[in-house]
């Protein structure tokens, strides 16, 4: 079994430092939030958070890593299958 200590670890090399990825994500949502957040559905909102969570991690952590440009493409797929849903 993997311990936590050794899972952080490895997040820290390819997420980056977790307070430097946390300052760039709020400040982020903060400035979409100034935008036009009340205009938007839930899973909107969500989606731009967790997109804006992964380019926090992009910024702060491994540009390379592709897993977090995954998540980005992921979520944003399930913002786009909504609007035909739900838009």
């Amino acid at each position: 079994m993997t311990d936590i200590k050794d899972v952080l670890e490895q997040r820290a090399n390819s997420h980056g430092d977790f307070s430097f990825v946390a300052t760039v994500a709020q400040e982020l949502k903060h400035t979409l939030r100034l935008a036009a957040y009340e205009s938007l559905e839930p899973w909107q909102t969500e989606a731009l958070d967790m997109i804006v969570s992964k380019i926090g991690r992009i910024i702060a952590g491994n540009a390379d890593e592709p897993d977090h440009w995954l998540d980005i493409e992921g979520y944003a797929r399930l913002a786009r299958e909504r609007i035909n849903t739900d838009g």
